[in-house]
């Protein structure tokens, strides 16, 4: 595993890493009507996160969030590493996409109008795969011979 992101792969980390770190940091002093919100969208797609309390929920999320930009905007932390973080991290928003009603046209892919702020996470999604399927593979052709 390498130690540090190629130079070609910071651009794409960068990128996500600031806007994950913005929503991190908007997250930190939310009221009690924001976290409510952000609360019950979540548990609504996955009704584990019921059993939370809305404000402790989401200082946990924006502590996860600012923890996630930071290992991207990091070139320090290997790709391989932040790459698999934010393709689960990615992968939880296009879960929250899928799975709560009103985010898409009916028997469609295609996101209403207000889905349209989470489905275009998936850039996110895009990102994170990238990330460790190159790292994944340029140990396969290392081990290959090439």
């Amino acid at each position: 595993m390498r130690i540090f992101a190629r130079a070609h792969q910071l651009p794409p980390r960068l990128a996500a890493a600031a806007f994950i770190l913005h929503s991190g940091a908007d997250m930190i002093g939310a009221d009690e009507e924001r976290a409510s919100g952000l609360h019950a969208m979540a548990a609504g797609a996955y009704p584990f996160l019921g059993s939370m309390e809305p404000v402790p929920f989401t200082r946990l999320l924006s502590r996860a969030e600012l923890a996630l930009g930071a290992a991207l905007a990091l070139p320090f932390v290997p790709s391989l590493v932040a790459g698999a973080a934010l393709t689960g991290f990615a992968g939880g928003l296009v879960g929250l996409y899928l799975l709560t009603p009103g985010m898409r046209r009916e028997g469609s892919l295609r996101p209403t109008q207000q889905g349209l702020g989470v489905a275009k996470d998936v850039w996110l999604l895009g990102i994170g795969l990238g990330l460790v399927l190159e790292e994944l593979g340029k140990g396969g052709c290392r081990h290959a011979g090439h």
